[in-house]
C-alpha cells in the first residue's frame, strides 16, 4: 500500500516541489497540502495521512505546535477508535539545537534539513512511516542525549524498566545507539524477525509511540551514555 503523505509549508513553491518529488515515487501518495500549522491539523484529521512532512516556521500555528497537537494524546471527545496518530517528519531550513529539542519533545519521528537530497527525503518518509526514528546526518546523538538531560529533573526509579526482560533491555540500549533491526540482529546474533518482536514488546511495555521515543526514554533513564 502507498504511504499517504500530507505536506505542510507556508511557501507554495516548496510545497509544490516536495509534492512533485514525493509523488514520483510509486510507493508514496501526496494526499494534501497545508499552508500553516492550523490548516495542517485540520487536513490531517480529515485526510488521515500516514506521514506529515512539516515545516517549522509557519503563520497562525507553527509546525512544532501542530506536531504536538497531532501526535499527542487526542482530546477526550475526539473519535479515534484505532488510536493511530500520524508520523511527523520535520523538514526545515534551520539547523538549530532548540528546534531539534522542541521537535522531539513535540513528538516528531524525524528531522531533516531542506538541503537534504531527494533520495534522503523519500527515504525519510519511508523510515518514519515504518515507525523508525530519523535524524539528519548533521544532527548527532549528542543532541538527543542533551535533550533528555534537559528534561531529567531527577533520576528515575530503578523500576522504570523493570517490566523488560534482559534481552528486551539489550534491544532498547541498541535502539538508543541508533542501530537498525538488522544491525541489532547481527550484534545479538538473532534473527531479524525476533528483533522486530522484541522491539514491539519494548514499545508496548513502556507505552512508547515509536523508536524516537524509545531513544529519548533510554537517555532519560540512564541506559546509555
Amino acid at each position: 500500500m502507498s504511504i499517504r503523505v500530507l505536506i505542510a509549508d507556508d511557501q507554495v513553491m516548496i510545497r509544490d516541489g516536495l509534492a512533485a518529488l514525493l509523488s514520483s515515487d510509486p510507493g508514496i501518495e501526496v494526499i494534501g497540502q497545508a499552508g500553516n500549522g492550523r490548516e495542517a491539523v485540520e487536513l490531517a484529521r480529515e485526510l488521515d495521512p500516514d506521514v506529515i512532512v512539516m515545516d517549522i516556521r509557519m503563520p497562525e500555528m507553527d509546525g512544532l505546535a501542530a506536531t504536538a497537537e497531532l501526535v499527542g494524546e487526542p482530546p477526550a471527545d475526539e473519535v479515534d477508535p484505532a488510536g493511530v496518530r500520524p508520523k511527523v517528519l520535520v523538514l526545515t531550513t534551520f539547523d538549530l539545537d532548540e528546534y531539534v529539542y522542541e521537535a522531539l519533545g513535540a513528538g516528531a519521528s524525524g528531522f531533516l534539513l531542506k538541503d537534504a537530497s531527494a533520495a534522503d527525503l523519500v527515504n525519510g518518509v519511508r523510515v518514519v512511516a515504518n515507525g523508525d526514528a530519523l535524524l539528519a546526518p548533521s544532527i548527532t546523538r549528542r543532541l538527543i542525549g542533551d535533550f533528555a538531560r534537559r528534561r531529567r529533573h531527577q533520576r528515575p526509579s530503578p523500576g522504570a524498566t523493570a517490566g523488560l526482560t534482559p534481552r528486551e533491555l539489550d534491544v532498547l540500549r541498541l535502539i538508543a545507539r541508533g542501530l537498525s533491526n538488522a544491525e541489532i540482529a547481527a550484534e545479538l546474533v538473532l534473527a531479524e524477525q525476533t528483533i522486530k518482536t522484541h522491539v514491539g514488546h519494548v514499545l508496548t511495555k513502556l507505552a512508547l509511540r515509536d523508536r524516537t521515543q524509545a531513544v529519548v526514554y533510554a537517555y532519560e533513564n540512564g541506559l546509555v551514555g
